[in-house]
């Protein structure tokens, strides 16, 4: 059965509570609950992590790379000056496996600092600005 990690980057455990008008007000639990359950739908196994920490982020992406799994990330704050990440997503994707970055809001039509990522030339896609729908359309094309 394919594999999936799904991982998230600082402050989206808030999602629900954290500027709803920008991230919307369905929590954390729940996206994680839809994310499952779609994946169930596509017979893929999926696991969904969050941490603030950088180095828990790398390592999780150096598991995923390990074991072949592709990923599907939003490095929050991280997308715009971790190089260590973006060095980490780079290894990741040079090792054969797929790894989309995703945003819940559109980072180009915010604030300037947004508008760079250290983690897209890495990428194999990224998806923005559609809500919880990043997920589900990144975990749509991992799996077609």
């Amino acid at each position: 059965m394919k594999s999936i990690v799904v991982l998230n980057g600082p402050n989206l455990q808030r999602l629900g509570s954290r500027e709803p008008d920008i991230y919307g007000t369905l929590d954390y639990t729940t996206l994680v609950s839809i994310l499952e359950k779609h994946a169930t739908e596509l017979g893929v196994s999926l696991t969904a992590k969050q941490s603030d920490s950088e180095s828990e982020l790398i390592s999780w992406l150096h598991e995923a790379t390990d074991s072949g799994a592709d990923v599907i990330f939003n490095p929050a704050a991280f997308t715009h000056y971790s190089y260590a990440i973006g060095d980490a997503c780079k290894i990741h994707t040079e090792s054969g496996a797929k790894l989309i970055e995703v945003h819940i809001s559109n980072p180009h039509s915010r604030e300037e600092f947004r508008k760079t990522s250290v983690v897209s030339p890495a990428a194999t896609g990224v998806i923005a600005g559609f809500g919880i729908d990043s997920y589900l359309l990144a975990l749509r094309q991992l799996t077609s």
